[in-house]
Parts: structure tokens; sequence; C-alpha cells
């Protein structure tokens, strides 16, 4: 495989985590942790299911991939996400020493990454994740304008 398909592969699995919150009332947003080849985190949104505005897909992974390394540091690993990061997530990507972020379809009303900010890897920062952006992408934009415009 090569590197665009296995960016690929694990796409498709943060795409199936959003389905799941889709399902469950929430904002379809989908998140998968990896490192050394390996899936150590995965995360769906759920706010609104644990009334926890931090229960966003991205914090849901790190916090299940720090129990799976058993540090709270991610060094090495790459998060992937189906729609960019907000600036809370960017944050903790950061603190977390996430190595890359590999996200599918931008958020324009509130991306952390790209969009609005840069805080991720901005230069005043001591640590600085990799961007990838637009793995998927149409089917990521698809999956959240879909949501949204069935609840206008």
């Amino acid at each position: 495989m090569d590197e665009r398909e296995i960016h690929e592969t694990y796409m498709r699995m943060a795409l199936e985590l959003a389905r799941e919150a889709e399902s469950a009332g929430e904002v379809p947003v989908g998140a998968v942790i990896v490192l050394d080849g390996k899936v150590i985190g995965r995360g769906r949104n759920s706010p609104i299911e644990f009334n926890d505005p931090t229960a966003h897909a991205e914090i849901l992974a790190m916090r299940e991939a720090g129990t799976a390394v058993k540090n709270y540091r991610l060094e090495g690993a790459t998060l992937y996400v189906t729609l960019e990061p907000c600036v809370m997530c960017a944050g903790a990507v950061v603190a977390a020493r996430i190595a890359r972020v590999v996200f599918g379809a931008r958020d324009l009303r509130f991306g952390g990454v790209r969009s609005k900010f840069r805080a991720a890897d901005s230069d005043v920062l001591n640590h600085r994740a990799e961007i990838l952006e637009g793995i998927l992408g149409a089917e990521c934009t698809e999956l959240v304008q879909r949501f949204f415009a069935a609840r206008r």
C-alpha cells in the first residue's frame, strides 16, 4: 500500500465513527489515532450524549490513545479526523505532541488548523504537527453538509 492508500484506510475508519455519531444525533465527526501502524485511539463526537462540551471525536480518541500507551504524550502518532479540528482540539494535539493531523473536510466556521487559525503548526509553538488535508475530503464534506441540511 502506498501512503495515500494508508491514509484513506484510516480515514474510512474515522468516517465509520462519524456515521455512528450521526446515528446518535451528534455532529458527524470521527477520529482515529494511529501509532506504528496500529490504531490506539478512536472517538466520535459525543458532547450531547456525555453532556460534555469537550467530548469531541479528537479528544475522546486522544484519551483512549493515552490510556493505551500509558502516556499523555502521543509522540509519533497520527490523528485522522473527518472534519478539521477546532481550536480546542488543535491545542490538545500540540499538548499531546501528536506528529501529524490528517483531516478530510475543512471547517470554514470553526477550523483551528487551517480555515480560521493555525493552532497546531504555528511558528510560535514549541511543538508543531504536520498537517495533511483533503483525504477523502468529498465524502467527509458531504456527510457534514447532509447532516446540517437535514436540520434546517
